[in-house]
């Protein structure tokens, strides 16, 4: 059974090709670690994201900063 904090969002495979995509929602990088060792004959790639308001959001803040920084 899938522990409560991994939650499959979409799974998909190739047409015509071995292989496929799997979108999956979990916060602790163990569980997918775990996943990827149960299931040896497949290859994973395990690519972090987040939505894209969270990521405008740190990108203005860190330019905020840069352009804050003083230079003499």
């Amino acid at each position: 059974q899938a522990p409560a904090n991994f939650k499959i969002e979409f799974f998909v495979i190739r047409v015509g090709d071995w292989g496929g995509y799997m979108l999956a929602e979990c916060d602790d990088p163990i569980i997918i670690h775990k996943l990827s060792t149960m299931l040896p004959a497949f290859e994973f790639q395990a690519r972090p994201v987040m939505p894209i308001e969270d990521a405008v959001r740190a990108e203005l803040e860190t330019m905020a900063w840069r352009d804050g920084l003083k230079f003499d």
